[in-house]
Order: structure tokens, then sequence, then C-alpha cells
């Protein structure tokens, strides 16, 4: 494995602003979503980002997809700042950096049908025909367990939470991204959905040498799939290691609660 990074955070800080108290005259002040962060994703590597909600790890995934700017610091891809990327290379970084939502319902178009949302992407992203978009469109959901003459004509709302979330993902896959930010991508879904999710993200990840940056507040799906995690709350990085050695030997207070909350029978069997 390369040890450049591919895409990388440097001691980035969002700030948003907040009303204080004070009734009509109250101030607007500003409060850290994240503060001071740094984090380096390496070729084909899975980075798993654990925190509770509010601990920012939704704003540091924004940062890394180009969607949210940092206040401070920057996010770099293959080295150079998103801000100075423009042209082309803008539209590569926006080819090769794909996401997966965790709303499966709102992130697909309710008109469109499942091949013509997985279509989308490989029309403006690859310059493909619609003609030739289609059979692409039908391998996509089949390696996503669509099989395309079942689902290439049916709507988002025909589809179970577990189906439309395979979508989102044959649709990331469209753009044949080097790095895909999946924002808990599996925390809506039934316990036995999320297992299939986990397995399918693992196999794709293996199979195409993806680099993944895995958002959840899940410690339990963490072990199977990451090869480093962070963890974050109050916007802060508190913790930075191996999946092994967190699970193994947790430094951090915060990250030994997380572990005491978290049921984890045997996570590595849940997706191997």
């Amino acid at each position: 494995m390369s040890t450049a990074p591919l895409l990388e955070a440097v001691n980035v800080s969002r700030l948003f602003p907040v009303r204080g108290s004070g009734g009509l005259l109250r101030r607007r002040t500003l409060q850290a979503a994240v503060d001071g962060v740094s984090v380096q994703l390496n070729p084909g590597e899975v980075l798993a980002v654990v925190g509770e909600s509010g601990s920012g790890k939704t704003t540091l995934g924004r940062m890394l997809l180009g969607l949210t700017p940092p206040t401070t610091g920057e996010v770099c891809y293959e080295g150079r700042d998103l801000r100075s990327l423009q042209g082309e290379d803008w539209r590569r970084y926006r080819r090769e950096v794909q996401v997966v939502f965790q709303d499966t319902g709102g992130s697909l178009n309710p008109r469109y049908t499942i091949a013509d949302s997985v279509a989308v992407p490989l029309r403006y992203n690859r310059d493909l025909s619609g003609p030739a978009a289609a059979p692409e469109a039908d391998a996509l959901l089949e390696q996503v367990g669509l099989p395309a003459a079942q689902f290439r004509h049916r709507l988002p709302h025909e589809l179970s939470g577990g189906q439309r979330q395979r979508v989102g993902i044959a649709r990331a896959l469209a753009s044949q991204p080097r790095v895909i930010v999946a924002d808990e991508p599996v925390s809506a879904l039934d316990v036995s959905i999320r297992a299939q999710i986990l397995r399918l993200l693992a196999g794709l990840q293996r199979e195409r040498g993806l680099a993944l940056v895995f958002i959840t507040h899940d410690l339990g799906v963490v072990r199977a799939l990451a090869d480093r995690v962070i963890v974050m709350t109050g916007g802060r990085v508190v913790e930075s290691a191996t999946a092994d050695a967190l699970f193994d030997d947790p430094q951090h207070a915060y990250t030994r609660q997380l572990l005491a909350a978290t049921p984890i029978p045997d996570p590595r069997r849940q997706v191997a």
C-alpha cells in the first residue's frame, strides 16, 4: 500500500453560527462542529470515523467530499487543496470521490426508475450515451445483488430500505471512484439487512481496491471492516489506531465507553 495519502484533511475546523441567549438582542456566536482535525486516507484503505451524534463525524465527511468547505485548514486530494481545483481537475475529483448516504429514500429521485438513477452518473461522469449506459446500469445492479430484469423499471418507493441502499451503492460505483465516503449507510436498516449491506461493501471494496471512509456511531461493525479507526467527540479526534489495536487496547476513556455500550459478540463473523 502506498504511503502517500490519497485524500487528506489537514488541521481542518468548521464553524457554524448559533444564536446565543438574550431574547431579541441575542448575538450570534460561532460553534466548532469540527475543531483542528487531521486525517489521512491511503489508496485502498478502509478508515472508520466513529462517534456519537454531534461528534462532528458527518461534517468531517462532508468536508472530505468537498460539500462543506473548512473554515480553517485544508482538504487535499492527491496533495492538492480542493479549493485550487478547477475545470477538469474538479470534475475528476467529483468522479473519483463518491458518497453513499444514510437516507436511502431521500437520496434517490422518486420519479426516476432504478435504472435511470444508476445511469445518471454513467452519462454525466463517464460521458456514455443513453443506449450505452443502459447495459452498464444493468451490470451494476447485478453487482449489488439486484437482478436487473426484476428491478430496472421499479421506482424507489417500490423497494425496501436495504434494496434502496444497494441502488445507492450501485450509483456510487457507476463513476468508477477511487474513494467512497459512506455516511451511516446501515444505521437505518434492520440488523439482518445491515449484515448483508456490510458484506456487500466489504466485498466490493476488496474487489475494486477502493478507499472507503465509513462513518458510523456503531463500533460493532468497525472491527470487521476497517483498517484504521478514528474516534471523534466534541468535534475532535480523541483516538486514532488500527482497528485491532483500538479494540484490544483502547487508550481513551471515551473509546472505552463506546466499546462498553456496544454489543460485539463476534464482529468478524458479521461481515465475513
